[in-house]
């Protein structure tokens, strides 16, 4: 099972599950995790949703084996969500969201941050927004929500250096929300995660309706503007060159 979901008090947890690939995102993973955040915007019975990843990785992002298929497989057959599904299920998600990013972040394992009400990172974690090593654009309206989270010049460091961030600097950042060591993390996304998803959940509703509705039509117009780049620079020669060096690596 490539997606783990479990209820406990009001809050669902969601575990990516491909940890012999980082839980790098393939198409059948972002079909899953879509249509579980499509399912707990509509159950009644869950407040909260709390995300996280299996093994020693968050996410490692877009899986690039993939993403090179999609470049060069005439028959490559996209998910029905797909990378596009999930983020707009992630910008209209009504409920609170909530990251433990337990690992190594990368690509989307990064900028879903941008999406969350509340990020928890273990010491030990590491985050890096990739594009730019990739010869690509950023993704997931990052280009937007990075420099409303964290203002403009740190986003500018994450975006356009392609470097890792440790907790320490996300923290300092205001990327997240807390740094727990690494056996705290889950009990302290928890604790805080059970808090908030003891309100009534319609009043949880409105909180977020509030905060979130006077951005949503930016949030749209970054992801399509770069979406175009992404389509544009997809399969060039810088793109090209990182993703043969992949897999190449790879398969030594």
């Amino acid at each position: 099972m490539i997606l783990q979901i479990e209820d406990h008090n009001r809050v669902r947890t969601l575990t990516l599950n491909r940890p012999e690939a980082l839980n790098a995102f393939n198409e059948a993973l972002y079909d899953a995790t879509t249509e579980a955040l499509l399912a707990a915007a509509e159950d009644p019975t869950v407040a909260v949703v709390l995300l996280t990843g299996a093994g020693r990785a968050f996410s490692a992002g877009t899986d690039l084996t993939e993403m090179q298929a999609r470049v060069t497989d005439p028959d490559f057959v996209p998910g029905r969500h797909g990378f596009t599904g999930l983020i707009d299920a992630l910008s209209r998600f009504p409920k609170p969201l909530i990251c433990a990013v337990n690992g190594v972040g990368l690509g989307i394992g990064a900028t879903v941050l941008g999406h969350a009400d509340l990020a928890f990172m273990s010491t030990t974690a590491r985050l890096k927004c990739p594009f730019t090593s990739l010869g690509v654009a950023p993704e997931a309206a990052s280009s937007y929500l990075l420099p409303q989270l964290i203002g403009r010049q740190n986003a500018a460091w994450m975006l356009l250096s392609s470097e890792w961030i440790d907790a320490a600097e996300a923290r300092r950042m205001g990327l997240v929300f807390a740094v727990c060591e690494p056996g705290d993390l889950m009990a302290e996304a928890r604790r805080h995660a059970e808090v908030i998803a003891a309100r009534p959940i319609a009043s949880l509703v409105a909180v977020k309706h509030t905060m979130v509705e006077p951005i949503r039509p930016e949030i749209a117009a970054a992801s399509r503007r770069e979406n175009a780049h992404f389509a544009e620079l997809l399969g060039g020669q810088a793109n090209a060159d990182a993703l043969a060096d992949f897999t190449g690596r790879r398969g030594e």
